[in-house]
């Protein structure tokens, strides 16, 4: 995070302690060790610290008015960025929120993070929504999108220049007793690649309309989902290649409760990569011209189980146009034998034959593992425990991506205890093999605080 944002994020967050009526910051620090032994290098030793704080201040002159701020800071004590710098971090949000006394209207101005319908967006400047007569309510903001730094500015040099200023808007309308429907609009950045004095060949801009549903005809069915369309005027395809579709998404899901504690949910999600990076909220680290297609399907059956036992099965098969087909089946028990105490164990299977060239002498590799794993949880007055254990055992060991490791697991170790009602502090022990080390170690150690202060005599 730059000099400036951090002073500018600390002053606000002291000026609203003075000014608000009621104020309540919290916060999170943590200190972690981490030592990493990857096969071919050198034993690697960080030591990264992290700060999370926030506040959220109201009655600001009047019960209408408040002051949200979030953000957060790290710094690696002992390594040093490829980039020069060895500390970042960013002001995730920080706005002020009115709300009015009739239709649910509200307007926020500042750096807010905001989802209507189509996706999640960050933005730096003014939304506003109010109901509407007859179950319409609509929705607007705008303002310049929050740009993630890329790792390589060079290969992005145009990312902040096409993406001068966001608009979005959803109009919807609610159904009593059966739902919700909305439309969107999006359009981030006004200036596309083929359109810049020097065309480009990577276009960061968007411009979506979506259709999202939400019904709930009765308490045992519950139905959600949305479609999303490009319709960006992108540049003609070459000669003989398909022309990419304009359905960027779909994604639905529907969960079911039925007698003797049963429940069941099925999900389906199809993208096409063209349309959807276009649509992705942080274009730079993704490539905006992958033409690969996504499909996925899958659900889970839950049942609550007499004896204070639940016991879930579920089931996902995906398909991507270039890497095949991967499923992925198991079930998990947990067991709850006495107040605040939990245990848990399941086990998955995952067939997933990846036929790519890697190289030469090994043409192609696969993913397919079986995993089993063991947790526990207790918490009891001021003290709060956990262990988590996980064991995977890979098919093709030759696979590059586990470094030649048929065998990966990891086991952590947690314990917290509760200083005060506003502080708890906590650490995590670590330890395992995993894909990209062969073995590692890692400690944690955490604060986490909230406390409050009024305007008359309040703490």
């Amino acid at each position: 995070m730059k000099r400036r944002t951090q002073v500018a994020l600390l002053a606000t967050l002291m000026s609203a302690a003075a000014w608000g009526q009621e104020v309540s910051v919290y916060g999170t620090t943590m200190a972690q060790v981490w030592k990493s032994e990857v096969p071919g290098f050198d034993a690697k030793t960080f030591t990264p610290a992290t700060q999370f704080l926030g506040i959220d201040a109201t009655k600001l002159g009047t019960d209408n008015l408040s002051l949200h701020l979030y953000g957060w800071g790290t710094s690696d004590l002992g390594y040093v960025k490829a980039s020069g710098g060895k500390a970042d971090g960013e002001l995730t949000y920080g706005y002020l929120d009115y709300r009015f006394d009739r239709a649910n209207a509200e307007v926020k101005a500042g750096r807010f993070a905001i989802n209507q319908g189509g996706g999640f967006e960050q933005v730096d400047g003014v939304s506003a929504r109010t109901d509407l007569r007859g179950g319409f309510a609509i929705s607007a903001f705008g303002g310049k999108p929050v740009l993630y730094r890329p790792d390589d500015p060079t290969a992005s040099k145009d990312y902040s220049y096409q993406r001068d200023f966001i608009f979005g808007t959803r109009l919807s309308w609610r159904m009593q007793r059966v739902g919700e429907f909305g439309l969107s609009f999006l359009q981030d950045g006004t200036k596309p690649a083929k359109d810049l004095t020097i065309p480009q060949p990577v276009d960061y801009t968007r411009k979506q309309v979506g259709a999202d549903v939400h019904l709930m005809p009765t308490t045992s069915i519950d139905f959600s989902g949305r479609t999303i369309f490009d319709v960006a005027s992108h540049p003609d395809t070459p000669v003989g290649t398909e022309k990419p579709s304009n359905i960027a998404e779909h994604d639905y899901t529907v969960r079911v409760k039925l007698p003797g504690q049963f429940a069941v949910s099925g999900n389906f999600i199809e993208r096409n990569f063209y349309a959807y990076f276009a649509g992705t909220t942080m274009p730079s680290l993704f490539r905006q011209d992958e033409n690969d297609k996504f499909r996925g399907y899958g659900g889970n059956v839950t049942w609550g189980a007499p004896g204070s036992l639940q016991v879930m099965g579920d089931y996902r098969h995906t398909h991507r146009d270039t890497y095949g087909d991967s499923t992925q089946f198991g079930g998990e028990i947990r067991w709850v034998p006495a107040e605040k105490f939990l245990v848990g164990v399941d086990g998955h299977r995952v067939n997933a034959a990846r036929e790519v060239l890697v190289d030469p002498v090994h043409p192609s590799y696969s993913l397919t593992h079986t995993e089993a794993r063991a947790w526990g949880m207790y918490e009891t007055g001021k003290i709060s425990a956990s262990v988590d254990a996980i064991v995977q055992k890979y098919q093709d060991k030759l696979n590059p991506n586990v470094n030649g490791q048929a065998w990966l697991y990891e086991v952590v170790g947690s314990l917290g205890y509760q200083v005060t009602p506003e502080l708890k502090v906590s650490g995590d022990l670590g330890y395992g093999t995993t894909a990209l080390a062969k073995n590692e170690a890692k400690g944690l150690l955490r604060a986490e605080y909230r406390f409050g202060m009024g305007k008359k005599g309040g703490r």
